[in-house]
């Protein structure tokens, strides 16, 4: 059974299961999808690494993560957008998405991703998230925009040039 956590107008965001080591194997084949990540998938069982080891442990830690995105009413999948703690940066919580190339150009990244921030502000109670994005990758840039994150700076995460943005929970002052 699958188990949905956001549902917009389009989409619905799901969590990922042990089962879905294929979608995200599939997703990272592209280079133009990988090109501003740093963080290519290399095979089946490193995807089932990355699922197993970063993905799904998110889910019982901090009761949200990145989850799979499934484009209404066939239900495909076409990438990935959710929150992230990122314990190794004082627990900031990170707006991230990944989406096939199928899917780029038609609003889907802006959809999940204002979702996703309206569930950690509304639903979780988080009080700042972030969002980055490599200088290089105009469109991400766009999204982070759109959703009404506020530019910050750019710094060095994860050993790639980034730029920040944050949002702050409107209900908490």
């Amino acid at each position: 059974m699958m188990n949905v956590i956001l549902e917009t107008e389009r989409l619905l965001l799901r969590t990922f299961t042990p089962d879905d080591t294929a979608l995200i194997y599939e997703l990272n084949l592209d280079p133009e999808v990988t090109r501003y990540t740093g963080d290519p998938i290399k095979d089946l069982a490193h995807a089932q690494e990355v699922l197993e080891k970063v993905i799904l442990p998110q889910y019982a830690l901090y009761n949200h993560g990145r989850w799979a995105v499934l484009v209404k009413p066939g239900l495909e999948f076409i990438g990935w957008c959710g929150l992230k703690n990122r314990p190794e940066r004082d627990g900031e919580i990170d707006l991230g998405y990944r989406f096939m190339q199928k899917a780029w150009g038609k609003g889907y990244a802006t959809e999940a991703s204002f979702a996703c921030l309206k569930y950690g502000f509304e639903k979780l109670g988080l009080r700042r998230i972030v969002g980055r994005a490599m200088p290089g990758n105009i469109a991400s840039l766009k999204v982070l925009e759109k959703c009404g994150m506020h530019y910050i700076g750019e710094e060095i995460v994860d050993d790639h040039p980034a730029k920040t943005y944050e949002a702050f929970n409107p209900l908490i002052s």
